[in-house]
Formats: C-alpha cells, sequence, structure tokens
C-alpha cells in the first residue's frame, strides 16, 4: 500500500499532483510534486519518489523521498493535471528604490586612481581621480584608503576637482576642523 498524506505531517493537506522527472529522456519517472520554488537562476521543484525502506524487524514498508530538481532541466508536467494548488514560493519582490537613490542617482565607484604625469625633471607628480572621472585613465590600478591617502600627501599630486576627491579627501588630510575653520 502506498504512503498517505497523514504519513508526512509537513505536507499534511498539500495537493501532490504527479510530475515527471528524468537524468536522461530513457530514465524518465513518474513523481509526486510537493512545492515549487523560484530561485535567482530559474525554478526547483520538490518531488517526491515511491520507493520501498527496510523496517528494524527486517520488513519493508513504502517509502517517499524528497529531491529538489531544476524545472524544466529534470521535470515536466503530466498532460491533464492542474498544478495550481501546489504550493508556490515565488521570488520575493525587489525591495524599492530608495528615494535617496532617486534622488542623487546610482553612486559612484569607491576609491580613487592615480593618473601619473611626468613633466621634465624632478619627483614624479600625478593627479588622484574618482574611478569614473573623465580623466581618469580607463585601465588605472584602484587604491584603498591607506595608498590613496599615502599618495594625496605627496607635495607633488593634486586632488582632482571634477568628481569629488577635494571635497572628500581634504578633511582626512588636513582634519575636520579645517572644514568649519574656513
Amino acid at each position: 500500500m502506498l504512503p498517505t498524506l497523514s504519513r508526512y505531517p509537513w505536507r499534511t493537506g498539500s495537493y501532490c499532483p504527479p510530475t515527471r522527472c528524468w537524468g536522461t529522456p530513457e530514465q524518465e519517472v513518474v513523481a509526486r510534486l510537493w512545492k515549487r520554488r523560484q530561485t535567482e537562476t530559474g525554478w526547483a521543484y520538490l518531488v517526491g519518489f515511491l520507493s520501498y525502506r527496510d523496517l528494524e524487524d527486517g520488513g519493508v514498508e513504502a517509502a517517499e523521498y524528497g529531491v529538489w530538481v531544476r524545472a524544466p532541466d529534470h521535470v515536466r508536467p503530466v498532460d491533464g493535471v492542474d498544478y495550481d494548488q501546489v504550493p508556490t514560493e515565488p521570488l520575493p519582490p525587489a525591495p524599492p528604490k530608495s528615494v535617496v537613490r532617486e534622488v542623487l542617482g546610482e553612486r559612484r565607484p569607491s576609491g580613487w586612481v592615480l593618473a601619473k604625469v611626468r613633466e621634465g625633471r624632478g619627483p614624479a607628480r600625478g593627479v588622484l581621480h574618482a574611478p569614473d572621472c573623465e580623466e581618469a585613465l580607463p585601465d588605472a590600478l584602484l587604491l584603498d584608503l591607506e595608498q590613496e591617502l599615502n599618495v594625496a600627501e605627496n607635495p607633488g599630486t593634486r586632488l582632482c576637482m571634477l568628481r569629488g576627491c577635494v571635497q572628500e579627501l581634504t578633511p582626512l588630510l588636513r582634519g575636520f576642523d579645517q572644514i568649519y575653520d574656513s
């Protein structure tokens, strides 16, 4: 005798219609569809395969084993079967766009890049730019905070004014009190 829903308390009252599963088209098996879940990469179906298991007393009983499979790669519907009552977990809706992001726009990439400038003799000179600055080199190395502060302290380095480099790094280099003194 096949197991009934009451023997599986986690599915009590659930509608489990048949579905076709396979590893290859030649290995098609009919299973029961317990649940559907939408993921970032598509749909996954929790299906139950009917089988048998050994009991401690040496007997054998019918059993059902649940496995998640990808749809449509390993599962397809049975013609004429209604799947509307199967528990379905859709992908949660995307979080609403922040009002701040709507007003200010998307954030620029974090960090700074150094454009080296060689003009004649003397120490190397450079300009610190935001990565999305139109004057920054496209293949420039992105500096971390410690590197950018070390470069910015160099007297031969200029801070770009186009994308906020001056406004963001000056307080870190000269102290926040300097903002209020001016």
